[in-house]
């Protein structure tokens, strides 16, 4: 089968390509430069290069569609969240026998939207942490001081498309409401509505599923160890756990309220005050941490193929708990900013490990069950990459 996997510079796409290259499959990577993370893997058949979809949404639809064409692509597998919203909203553009494993753009589109997400939450009766929506830049501001205190800054979509291109918003924090409105004042109106929640103190835990129009075919579930940046981000050092029967039904509700198709990521945290879970966000598309489940066991990219083809199992695939995977660079990079910076500049929590003691556990490179990312044996070129980026430059 051969597959597109666009998005090549990403760690997902690196999952993604060395799962479908060992099993045979003729991977074609995309990325806007090469060589790209997934590119220098010797799982990868075909590098391509293409428009950067942040930058120039329709020239990237335009070669990616060319793309499959040329290669006479079986199987398009977007792996950010702007690739697989431009993807969905132009499926039609794809020829008949190409196959985009995802559910409708609305669908997609309602994902990325936490204001909606959280709603639609409300309607299946899933906790979510307080807080309110303030859906404008003109909105009253009159009451912020009766917030939950440390609230977190949270616009409800991570990528807006505006008239000029797309925007990207991140996460803050304000343990006051002075600092809220200096937030919020910076803010330009596109980033609207925004979530001001109450701070969960707690980790993090993902439910990872499958699937197969409005079934679930598959699912995972780990734990967040560390993060970049440490007050809260992408995985650098994550471990499978087992997973708990109150998150999976509610994020099969969550799903199945949006007729999901495909892979998605339910993200929740639990709180530390009475052990509840809260629900976050939902990434729907892979994740970065996708490694491992795969390390774990669970073949996503491959039972997606399967979800595409019409061909998916009716019983999930077991998995090994206590699996740990870790991203070498990202965790340096979390490693460094605890060092280099105060807890305050970071808003870490009082349960953050301190300085000394991230360093003593950042050294322990080897353990039971744990697996790199990148640096992987008979197959260096990635984890190479990477770190010739980061001494060298590009």
């Amino acid at each position: 089968m051969r597959v597109l996997i666009t998005d090549s510079d990403t760690r997902q796409a690196l999952a993604a390509t060395r799962s479908l290259g060992r099993l045979g499959h003729v991977v074609v990577t995309l990325s806007e430069s090469l060589p790209s993370i997934a590119s220098a893997s010797r799982y990868c058949s075909i590098a391509e290069r293409c428009p950067a979809p942040l930058r120039d949404s329709q020239a990237f639809l335009d070669a990616t569609i060319e793309l499959v064409n040329r290669h006479q692509i079986d199987v398009v597998l977007p792996m950010t969240e702007i690739s697989t919203l431009l993807l969905t909203r132009d499926r039609e553009r794809l020829p008949r026998d190409c196959r985009l494993p995802f559910p409708s753009h609305d669908s997609v589109r309602r994902a990325s939207n936490k204001a909606e997400v959280l709603e639609l939450a409300r309607g299946v009766g899933i906790p979510i942490p307080a807080g309110r929506t303030i859906s404008s830049p003109a909105a009253s501001l009159d009451d912020l001081a009766t917030l939950p205190f440390p609230v977190v800054i949270k616009p409800a979509c991570s990528r807006v498309l505006t008239p000029t291109g797309w925007i990207s918003n991140s996460v803050n924090y304000a343990a006051d409401a002075n600092t809220l409105r200096r937030h919020l004042n910076a803010l330009p109106p596109e980033s609207y509505p925004v979530l001001l929640q109450k701070r969960i103190q707690g980790p993090g835990v993902g439910v990872f599923m499958l699937f197969d129009r409005g079934r679930p075919v598959a699912h995972f579930a780990h734990r967040r160890i560390r993060e970049k940046p440490p007050s809260g981000g992408v995985s650098v050092l994550c471990e499978s756990i087992a997973i708990e029967p109150v998150a999976v039904s509610q994020a099969e509700n969550l799903l199945r309220a949006l007729d999901w198709h495909g892979p998605a990521m339910v993200e929740f945290k639990r709180d530390l005050l009475d052990g509840s879970l809260r629900l976050m966000e939902i990434n729907g598309r892979f994740w970065g941490s996708l490694q491992l489940a795969i390390d774990a066991g669970v073949n996503f990219p491959a039972l997606l193929l399967d979800v595409a083809m019409g061909s998916a199992p009716t019983l999930a695939p077991s998995y090994r708990v206590g699996v740990r995977c870790r991203w070498l660079a990202g965790d340096l990079d979390s490693l460094l900013l605890t060092i280099l910076r105060s807890r305050r500049q970071m808003s870490l929590p009082p349960t953050h490990p301190g300085r000394l003691r991230s360093v003593w556990d950042f050294l322990h490179l080897w353990g039971r069950d744990l697996h790199y990312e990148l640096e992987r044996r008979g197959d260096p070129g990635p984890a190479g990459l990477e770190w010739r980026r980061r001494l060298f430059g590009s």
